[in-house]
């Protein structure tokens, strides 16, 4: 299976102010480095990252990795097995959907973002679908915008969405595969929470704002304020042998500007992995990242075997790690393991599942936009549940 995340950022569709007024490449850098030092990035590992022309404005923009990664993914399928793909959210830079809000097409937006790059996988499997979830992007403008893109989805091969929170199993691997999708927007705007704050060092300090999401994102459904619950049963009543779970918002992830988002997160569904699933994907992070956590806090005295949980989010626009909050989340938390950080990179990932393992390789593709697919790393993984 293939895992794509974020990959939505399309220069046709900047909000004015990436563009307004036009920079110059000196004056792009000079910026980027200014965002580098606000949120706390070693200087020293600075990198303003790949640049392009935005038109018809001239401005110098950040690169669109969209058609590089769906470029480097297709060609890695050909040559390995592909049998199904998941869209980890973000599909829709920077506003979703928005229903001719701002002036622009959303079938024009749906074929820029889905058909032309993604909607070739179809012949890689007879029955080979992209299930999808929204990501935080894709609720900007209104709930019915945001539906307006599950219902394309969902009519519109390869691509599959039942919904914004559903289980299916892809046809093409007989029963032994079950994906669980939840809306982590709408589970974390169901929940109170701090916005995030760096020391310099890149420790966690204590905020006094609160996150504050927009009513339409909240939950409006029982099933959409209990997830957890909904997953729980899912996921028990599952009788596949790999049961892997999808949302946009990650579990951990290395670039500290929103890792309080990912507490929320792990609060609200953390011990139902650890309990009854076998992998957790996500994006957000624009990062290519792998973790491993031992469960202790989430299940206090059980024994079971590490939860991967797995970050593919570089499929459209790069974002640079931090470092030194890395190395404090670490410290903090001596039952997670890292195995795989990668920042300022397009790419995604390939995962392979045999009986009892599942095996990762992440595929980046180079700066110049060619689309070459190259191998960045591979692990594997036990399968957790009987």
């Amino acid at each position: 299976m293939v895992a794509i995340g974020d990959h939505g950022y399309d220069l046709r569709y900047l909000e004015a102010e990436d563009y307004t007024p036009p920079r110059t490449s000196e004056q792009f850098v000079a910026e980027a480095r200014a965002d580098w030092l606000k949120d706390k990035r070693p200087p020293a590992e600075f990198t303003a990252g790949p640049q392009a022309i935005h038109r018809p404005s001239g401005s110098v923009v950040a690169a669109s990795g969209l058609m590089p990664v769906a470029n480097a993914m297709d060609s890695w399928c050909q040559a390995h097995p592909c049998q199904f793909g998941v869209l980890l959210g973000d599909n829709i830079y920077p506003d979703g959907a928005t229903l001719g809000a701002d002036g622009k097409n959303d079938a024009d937006r749906f074929r820029h973002n889905f058909a032309d790059p993604y909607g070739r996988f179809g012949r890689f499997a007879g029955e080979f679908r992209l299930y999808t979830t929204l990501g935080n992007h894709d609720w900007h403008t209104s709930r019915e915008a945001a539906m307006a893109q599950v219902d394309y989805l969902a009519r519109t091969k390869p691509f599959y969405m039942d919904g914004l929170i559903y289980r299916v199993s892809p046809p093409e691997t007989r029963g032994e595969v079950e994906i669980f999708v939840i809306d982590t927007q709408t589970l974390l705007a169901g929940r109170t929470f701090m916005e995030d704050e760096l020391a310099d060092d890149g420790s966690e300090m204590p905020s006094v704002k609160m996150e504050s999401p927009e009513p339409w994102e909240k939950p409006m459904t029982a099933q959409e304020a209990d997830q957890a619950g909904w997953l729980a049963a899912a996921l028990k009543s599952s009788r596949a042998r790999w049961k892997i779970v999808i949302g946009h918002h990650p579990l951990w992830a290395s670039s500290g500007g929103k890792y309080r988002q990912s507490e929320a997160l792990r609060a609200a569904i953390l011990p139902v992995l650890c309990e009854h699933a076998d992998l957790y994907l996500a994006g957000h992070e624009h990062t290519l990242e792998a973790f491993a956590d031992d469960c202790t806090t989430a299940l206090p005295g059980s024994a079971v075997r590490p939860l991967p949980a797995i970050v593919s989010g570089a499929g459209g626009k790069q974002r640079p790690l931090n470092t030194n909050f890395m190395r404090q989340q670490l410290v903090r938390n001596p039952g997670l393991k890292q195995l795989h950080v990668q920042g300022m990179v397009w790419g995604a990932a390939h995962l392979t599942l045999a009986p009892e393992t599942a095996t990762i390789t992440f595929i980046t593709t180079p700066n110049d936009g060619g689309g070459k697919a190259v191998a960045s790393g591979t692990y594997s993984f036990a399968r957790r549940t009987r």
